[in-house]
């Protein structure tokens, strides 16, 4: 795919949407930025300065659908706004904490994905490019309800890259590891399930492992964004990539064996 023409980026206000928004109208893109609060995307047409393409700011709120509103002509659209609840087991993460988290991270997703597909098939082709997760790559506590979600988009990409793939239109998705971003520093915290009687030693552990990861290993956002670009502009295979070292680790190690990511023989 040549870098032109109109891309759309939902949830761009921060950490990799904002970097991808930046960097793609950087390549040539008309880039709409989209995020619920507009104010958020201040400095955002500046930083994208200096490119071939251009960076507007519109308000999109994946979880109200009288806000969708996709451009005509449009080429590429990265599915990036998402969200995440509390770090608890199964057993004690409350049901509107995984209807809160579904909303936003699959069926707004769904939404805006659904009114992108005639616009793309008018066009003559595009790329759908999903955000997910390499935490889907292992078994990891007190993610479950994130991880749920994300393997949801992971399975609806399978099936929409078959069913679109005759229109000229690809799907890609993007599977980050630690990249730099609000979302990972939130994540530095204890999670909440060393509340709940049973899962303490767990949820230590899982603290001190987030901890751990090395500052090196941690990429930034501008570094992913560019990865990104380049699994949009790819011509064709494969549909799962990665943004940073860790995730590319990690998808590496899944392929050669699946099983044993869970804890299988």
């Amino acid at each position: 795919m040549e870098a032109a023409g109109i891309a759309v980026v939902t949830g761009a206000s921060r950490g990799i949407g904002r970097a991808v928004a930046v960097d793609l109208a950087r390549a040539g893109f008309d880039v709409v930025a989209t995020m619920r609060d507009p104010s958020a995307g201040g400095g955002l047409a500046e930083e994208a300065a200096g490119g071939v393409g251009s960076l507007t700011v519109a308000p999109l709120d994946v979880t109200r659908p009288d806000t969708i509103r996709l451009p005509d002509g449009l080429r590429v659209l990265v599915n990036n706004a998402g969200t995440e609840r509390d770090y608890l087991p199964v057993e004690a993460a409350p049901m509107d904490q995984w209807r809160e988290v579904f909303e936003t991270n699959v069926f707004g997703l769904i939404e805006v994905t659904r009114r992108a597909i005639p616009l793309m098939r008018a066009g003559g082709g595009g790329v759908i490019c999903n955000v997910t997760s390499s935490s889907l790559l292992a078994g990891v506590p007190f993610y479950a309800v994130y991880r749920a979600s994300k393997a949801a988009v992971q399975a609806l990409g399978e099936s929409l890259a078959a069913e679109v793939a005759p229109f000229g239109i690809r799907v890609v998705e993007i599977m980050p590891g630690p990249v730099q971003s609000d979302m990972l520093t939130a994540s530095a915290r204890m999670p909440e399930a060393h509340t709940v009687p049973g899962y303490e030693a767990t949820a230590d552990a899982m603290y001190q492992g987030r901890m751990a990861i090395p500052a090196d290993m941690i990429t930034p956002a501008a570094t992913a964004a560019a990865a990104i670009r380049a699994a949009i502009l790819a011509d064709g295979p494969p549909l799962r990539w990665p943004c940073d070292p860790m995730g590319g680790q990690l998808i590496s190690a899944w392929r050669a064996d699946p099983e044993s990511m869970f804890g299988g023989g």
